[in-house]
């Protein structure tokens, strides 16, 4: 007898044999017991996921002796035809050659005659979705009320190319791609029956190249024993087909993930010189990346992954220093690689950059989390409102309401200034609004000092530029602080509400009582233990003026606008300009602290 493939040789002869489909056996059988068995189905699914095996079986069932029933002999001579192909009842046909009118008219003259010898007239099409549109017009009428003694079995790899009006007329059924265990668990059994020694790693990877078809890891394991003999390993398979080792497709993601730019390459050098499919091993790392995230997001359930033993210790180490945000921003970049792999002239440097794309993906931090933490940088208000703390604002004189305005500070509240009229009335020191004069005389330094390493502890990014900056003067509960010229676009950074609740609480800790803070642009040399240079008050300062006529104990308020005032201008949002955005200090700032990267400017 000549040779026989081990895929036809081991091909299931009754459901019970079919791997990985019981949701299609198990409602083909039921139908065959309760009689209820309908005149056309569809199958559909991958290639080698067994739809023309289940649909000539299903042919044994309904024309075997005494059928249709399940426990039919395997030696039923009506059986063993339809096994052997040359039964003549059971007709399959190639929907890929017989795809004309011609044909189609053909079978609707054959469908009308008796069976010869069984109950069911049975076709089976395979690829019926290679039919032309006129064939399935043709076929319409007879399929949707062919006679009694007429079964229609359709075999595709594509159901979208069918017709809905053939659709609708059948009952379809869905085979799925059968378990990488489920296909190691056959292979042994075939591998035992055929007297070969094949070690496990290797029929895991001949699954794995199988990709859920049944018929290809035969053909492969058939392969292998024709060119190792007797006994295989995993060595034999990676060879033969190109594969990367799972250990080495681990080892590429734990590179990855620890950012090790220069192992990345090398393994990548290695598998290119030992001739490895590049295009598989970036589906292969896709894959491990994607059982990382389900294993990340589900807190380590294993029901969500298929897995052996090495990739599930793997999973639980490599989960442990990583969130499911990275892993997903990875898996993007993986995925955009797999596509441009494909047209690629130069693949080796194509699987190179996606791999460093998704090292800096990995490290990379959302624009929107940026987004958020610069304003809290800024001191910007959350939603429930401002901190309880003083604030900057002081009364102003009722008494002269066209003298003062109110003018928006570049990145924070209103602030009130004062024009030069009113400057040249006003005290040159703060008056106290709250609070009493410190119990005793203070080295303003070693306060200073003090109160930076006490803010430090609570806001590091204020701390950072607060050291810019300098103390003026402490007068009447009023801690005056400077910047110089060269630093003095700190001023609307620091001076907001946020920043002096922070200052004011430290304070208070040191032993200081209620103190109020003003932000001024000064020159160094006036701060203190000397007579301070005038300050210029900054546009996003708000200096304090006093009402002399105001009752003793009765607040000053705020003015009221005269009617001929012209209103504040809004803030006017201009074009974002890249170059600017980068080289904002509080940008610089911001990246120091978070070791990242700005990969995009959005206005």
């Amino acid at each position: 007898m000549s040779y026989q493939v081990i895929a036809r040789k081991y091909r299931p002869q009754r459901f019970a044999d079919v791997v990985g489909q019981e949701h299609v056996t198990g409602t083909l059988s039921n139908a065959i017991e309760q009689k209820r068995i309908a005149h056309a189905y569809l199958f559909c699914g991958p290639r080698g996921t067994g739809k023309t095996t289940v649909a000539r079986i299903f042919a044994k069932c309904l024309n075997c002796t005494g059928g249709p029933r399940l426990d039919f002999d395997d030696n039923d001579p009506r059986c063993r035809e339809i096994t052997e192909g040359r039964a003549m009842d059971v007709l399959e046909i190639d929907g890929a050659s017989n795809n004309g009118v011609d044909q189609v008219r053909e079978l609707r003259e054959t469908a009308q005659y008796a069976p010869a010898s069984s109950k069911f007239k049975i076709y089976i099409i395979d690829e019926v979705h290679m039919l032309t549109t006129a064939a399935f017009n043709a076929l319409l009428k007879t399929l949707e009320e062919p006679p009694a003694h007429v079964k229609f079995m359709f075999a595709t790899t594509d159901p979208e190319k069918v017709l809905p009006t053939i659709l609708s007329r059948c009952q379809r059924f869905d085979l799925r791609r059968i378990p990488s265990a489920l296909i190691v668990k056959h292979l042994n059994l075939i591998a035992t029956l055929e007297k070969v020694k094949v070690d496990e790693p290797a029929l895991a990877a001949i699954a794995r190249g199988a990709d859920g078809g049944m018929r290809d890891a035969e053909s492969t394991l058939d392969q292998l024993i024709s060119f190792c003999g007797n006994e295989i390993v995993e060595a034999d398979v990676l060879s033969m087909f190109g594969l990367t080792s799972r250990a080495q497709v681990l080892s590429l993601a734990g590179a990855v993930l620890a950012g090790d730019q220069a192992r990345v390459l090398k393994v990548v050098d290695e598998l290119v010189h030992h001739g490895k499919d590049l295009n598989r091993l970036l589906a292969d790392l896709l894959g491990h990346f994607r059982n990382l995230l389900i294993y990340v997001v589900s807190r380590g359930d294993l029901s969500l992954v298929e897995a052996s033993e090495a990739e599930v210790a793997a999973l639980a180490e490599q989960s442990a220093g990583v969130r499911a945000e990275a892993l997903t921003r990875i898996l993007e970049v993986i995925s955009e690689g797999e596509g441009r792999l494909r047209d690629a002239v130069s693949k080796k440097i194509s699987l190179e950059v996606a791999l460093m794309r998704a090292i800096q993906a990995r490290n990379a931090i959302s624009l929107d989390v940026v987004l958020r933490q610069l304003q809290q940088l800024r001191g910007e208000e959350p939603p429930g409102g401002p901190p309880p703390g003083p604030r900057s604002e002081a009364p102003v004189n009722r008494a002269q309401p066209s003298e003062a305005r109110t003018t928006p500070a570049p990145n924070g509240p209103s602030a009130l200034v004062t024009p030069p009229a009113l400057q040249e009335t006003a005290p040159s020191a703060p008056t106290r609004i709250a609070g009493t004069e410190p119990a005793a005389p203070m080295d303003l330094d070693a306060l200073w000092s003090a109160l930076l390493e006490a803010i430090g502890r609570a806001s590091p990014f204020t701390r950072s530029y607060l050291v810019k900056a300098f103390p003026v003067s402490f007068s009447r509960n009023v801690l005056t602080i400077g910047f110089d010229t060269e630093f003095a676009e700190y001023l609307p950074l620091v001076d907001n509400a946020k920043n002096h609740a922070i200052l004011h609480t430290k304070l208070k800790e040191l032993g200081q009582g209620e103190v109020q803070f003003k932000f001024v642009r000064s020159e160094r040399s006036g701060a203190a233990g000397s007579a301070p240079a005038a300050p210029v008050p900054s546009p996003a300062t708000s200096p304090v003026v006093t009402n002399p006529s105001a009752a003793p104990g009765k607040p000053a308020s705020a003015p009221t606008p005269s009617a001929t005032e012209p209103k504040a201008d809004k803030p006017k949002f201009t074009k974002l300009d890249p170059a600017d955005f980068k080289n904002d200090p509080l940008i610089r700032q911001a990246l120091e602290v978070f070791k990242g990267q700005i990969v995009e400017v959005r206005g």
